[in-house]
């Protein structure tokens, strides 16, 4: 484990997460950036692909778009996005509940934001105080970067 790793697990301990949530925030940051950069596609010689959602069914697929025709291949795909943040929700709900029982103070509360820009950290976990009430879409970048 390197320097900055440690320094980020540490910084999650010091929110009051167990070393095994916080390496489970670790792991599912990576979950999000995965697919974070498959969702902004790639390409080679022969095609382009991406995850993309059915806008009906919210499915994920496997989109592939040949360049030598029109032909788009869709292919269903596990949809892991969804299970990292069902394990997000939990771990940050379970780290709340035990904040209420020994502090009562909701101010301590954590929240987490996926910024899905595959070129910086896809996870944040901020102190709900260090919002002063401001959307967290513009501020969390105050809270610790999860990343890999």
């Amino acid at each position: 484990m390197n320097t900055q790793t440690h320094h980020m697990l540490r910084n999650l301990e010091n929110l009051g997460f167990s070393f095994d949530e916080a390496r489970q925030l670790r792991r599912i940051s990576m979950t999000f950036h995965a697919w974070d950069e498959a969702e902004c596609g790639d390409s080679n010689n022969y095609a382009s692909f991406s995850i993309e959602r059915d806008e009906e069914t919210n499915k994920p697929y496997r989109c592939v778009y040949p360049h030598a025709n029109n032909e788009v291949k869709r292919y269903a795909i596990p949809d892991r996005e969804t299970g990292a943040q069902r394990r997000l929700d939990k771990i940050i709900g379970d780290r709340n509940n035990r904040y209420n029982q020994t502090n009562g103070d909701p101010g301590g509360h954590v929240r987490a934001y996926h910024q899905s820009d595959c070129r910086g950290a896809s996870l944040y976990i901020v102190l709900e105080s260090d919002l002063n009430g401001s959307d967290i879409h513009a501020n969390y970048t105050k809270g610790v970067a999860v990343y890999r």
